[in-house]
């Protein structure tokens, strides 16, 4: 038994090396189709992350926004009147209320609209590493990830929303937005006077967080008012609108791409050795042994062509992360088995009917194919 495997695994090998070109081209589509699945899923589940991070970094104990609103704020529109933020902020047990006006940029980068007083009241403040706080209509603070990544500094001017923007400050990312501007200049620019996507609440105890969304809920019937963890806990790929799809789609495509290949290759393959496929079973090989040949070295492809992809997907990562900070891409090993997983499943599908056709020849009419 040990010997027949040490001669099948031989004979794999060989075929592998008689034909480098084709080898090479089916290692290659393997690379792209676990690469792909790991990118996707890694950008995707890493702005669901970031987001994440970010808007726990704002520090409140409460969030109350519109019952039909996104949980992506910035996806929402401003809807919520600004008088109930002052409103909330005057409520007993509340020490601060941030309205918070949000607008997403063609380029999804969300620009977020501050009081900057309520907002630092109960966010703590920003951590600014040059710079200071905007103090004009026309200045804008922007986060240290997304200085870095457009090569900004305070006194430069940039465009956000067809308006020209002085920088006055870098603050430390991981407070909301990456951008900031006033509220009021915010609002006239989007055409939302007066308005807000979101209300952040700091409270006085934290410990009172369950009863005052109690007492919330109660006062703002057209509202979903939820403590923070509550709402952070909603941060997942499954509950952005059109990801779920989104990410089965590209690995459907991964899937298929690994799946033709590893089909052609060995239906092709099987065609070239058909004389040698009949001299194996003149000698005595059984289809068991010719099937087994045929996905063991479909397997064989699929596994060089994983530990290529893996390695590729990790460096256009880095790559991605040298050239643009802000784009997060999360990638574990748990998604580096599940893409492994697939891959090796369709090449094994995609190497059955080759096996099968291998296996079925007779050896007699083998013998004689030219």
């Amino acid at each position: 038994m040990a010997a027949t495997e040490r001669m099948m695994n031989r004979m794999v090998l060989s075929n592998l090396q008689r034909r480098p070109v084709r080898s090479l081209v089916a290692i290659i589509a393997i690379a792209v189709e676990v690469a792909l699945i790991l990118l996707i899923v890694g950008l995707t589940n890493g702005m669901v992350r970031d987001n994440r991070k970010r808007v726990a970094g704002v520090g409140a104990d409460v969030v109350v926004r519109p019952s039909s609103s996104s949980m992506f704020f910035a996806l929402g529109g401003n809807t919520m009147p600004l008088q109930l933020g002052t409103k909330l902020a005057a409520l007993p047990g509340v020490k601060a209320a941030a309205p918070v006006a949000m607008h997403l940029t063609g380029s999804l980068t969300t620009i977020g609209g501050i009081d900057l007083a309520s907002f630092n009241a109960v966010s703590g403040g920003f951590q600014f590493l040059a710079g200071g706080p905007f103090r004009r209509p026309d200045q804008v603070i922007v986060d240290d990830i997304y200085a870095s990544s457009k090569h900004l500094r305070p006194g430069q001017w940039i465009t956000l929303l067809a308006h020209r923007f002085q920088i006055a400050g870098i603050f430390e990312h991981g407070k909301g937005s990456r951008i900031y501007i006033s509220l009021n200049e915010l609002d006239h620019l989007v055409g939302s006077p007066d308005r807000a996507a979101v209300i952040y609440i700091k409270l006085q105890d934290p410990h009172q967080t369950a009863a005052k969304v109690a007492q919330l809920e109660k006062m703002l019937p057209g509202y979903t008012i939820q403590p923070m963890q509550q709402y952070l806990s909603l941060f997942t790929s499954a509950n952005m609108p059109g990801l779920p799809a989104f990410q089965r789609t590209m690995i459907g495509i991964g899937v298929i791409i690994g799946f033709l290949v590893i089909f052609l290759s060995m239906y092709t393959t099987i065609l070239e050795r058909t004389r040698e496929i009949g001299i194996l079973k003149s000698l005595g090989a059984s289809r068991a042994y010719i099937v087994q040949a045929i996905l063991r070295e479909g397997t064989a492809l699929a596994l060089l062509g994983i530990a290529a992809g893996i390695g590729l997907a990790w460096g256009i990562r880095g790559l991605l992360d040298a050239l643009d900070p802000a784009l997060t891409i999360h990638m574990t090993w748990a998604w580096a088995g599940w893409a492994a997983g697939i891959a090796i499943v369709g090449s094994l599908i995609g190497a059955s009917y080759p096996a099968y056709k291998a296996a079925a020849q007779d050896p007699i009419a083998a013998l004689a194919y030219e």
